[in-house]
């Protein structure tokens, strides 16, 4: 398998074990994933998820706590706030065009390892 389909396959397998209520980075998936530099192909990866995929792509922000937008005027930052919020977390309004932030010192996971790397 090539790098990018691995780090692509993994994405999604990190992401569903996100649990709800609670948010991770790009970069962190692209890290615990074996990828740390590849944090954008996390986000292209979650982008192109199928409107029915059981992945909780809505889990995903950038390292800031912001939504990132997808250029389809707010509508996909809008879904996502509301996934987020339907799970409990909350989602703060920045001021002008700032967008929405999630505070990742409260709601953030953050694991160092991946529960099947503890295991061996």
């Amino acid at each position: 398998m090539g790098d990018i389909a691995d780090l692509t396959a993994k994405t999604y397998d990190i992401a569903r074990l996100i649990p709800p209520g609670r948010v991770t980075s790009y970069g962190h998936i692209a890290k615990l994933a074996g990828y740390p530099t590849y944090s954008r192909h996390v986000g292209n990866a979650l982008k192109m998820l199928p409107p029915d995929s059981e992945v909780p792509w809505q889990r995903v922000v950038n390292s800031k706590g912001i939504i990132s937008p997808r250029g389809d005027l707010g509508l996909g930052v809008a879904r996502q706030k509301e996934r987020l919020e339907d799970e409990g977390v909350e989602v703060e309004t920045l001021a002008g065009a700032g967008g929405e932030r999630v505070d990742l010192r409260r709601w953030g996971w953050f694991p160092e390892t991946l529960p099947q790397d503890r295991e061996e």
